[in-house]
């Protein structure tokens, strides 16, 4: 995975024990793909982790253990939001601006895979960015990356790049603090070596 890692935080108000560190790497690719690499370490073992499964849209991913992306274009109040569940569960929503939106139907379903050790756990997703409706191809975006962690004893911690003040808001505009940049020319990618 091309790209450095970015350190999400745990909301001040929701403090983690288990967890000590998290981040996620992001890459953009040529064929207009977007991958998403996110690492959490700690005693993992003490997460609530739902067991993997066939690949399907559900909702209500967020309140269990779940890893989210918000992409919008430069400049707009809309944007879209990708639920990412360790089971294969996996959501997505298109908004025309803050907490106003529906469901996205997809062409298709995000790739979701899922490493685990007894110190590190990781996923990682990735979605066709250039299949969005309203999405021109290769434009730059801002990006609000986080994720929701529950422990076995149903507390729930949450984790982004940047917190508003108040209670955690992954919807609100600040928090789309990562920008990407359209995705280099690779010659060998489009000539498909």
């Amino acid at each position: 995975m091309i790209g450095p890692r970015n350190a999400l935080t745990c909301h001040p108000e929701t403090p983690c024990q288990h967890v000590h560190a998290m981040s996620v790497r992001v890459q953009r690719k040529p064929d207009g793909a977007a991958a998403f690499a996110f690492r959490l370490d700690g005693s993992v073992g003490r997460l609530r982790v739902p067991p993997p499964g066939p690949p399907r849209r559900a909702d209500g991913l967020w309140q269990h253990t779940c890893f989210e992306a918000f992409l919008a274009l430069n400049g707009a109040t809309a944007y879209y939001e990708f639920n990412f569940a360790p089971s294969g569960e996996w959501a997505a929503y298109s908004f025309l601006r803050y907490r106003e939106g529906n469901p996205l139907d997809l062409d298709g379903h995000p790739a979701i895979s899922v490493r685990r050790a007894a110190d590190r756990f990781e996923l990682d997703a990735m979605i066709r960015v250039d299949r969005l409706p309203a999405m021109p191809p290769n434009a730059p975006l801002r990006l609000g990356l986080s994720a929701v962690l529950e422990d076995q004893r149903g507390e729930r911690s949450y984790w982004a790049l940047w917190h508003p003040p108040g209670k955690p808001d992954f919807h609100h505009p600040d928090a789309f603090a990562l920008r990407l940049a359209p995705a280099a020319h690779d010659p060998d990618c489009e000539a498909g070596r």
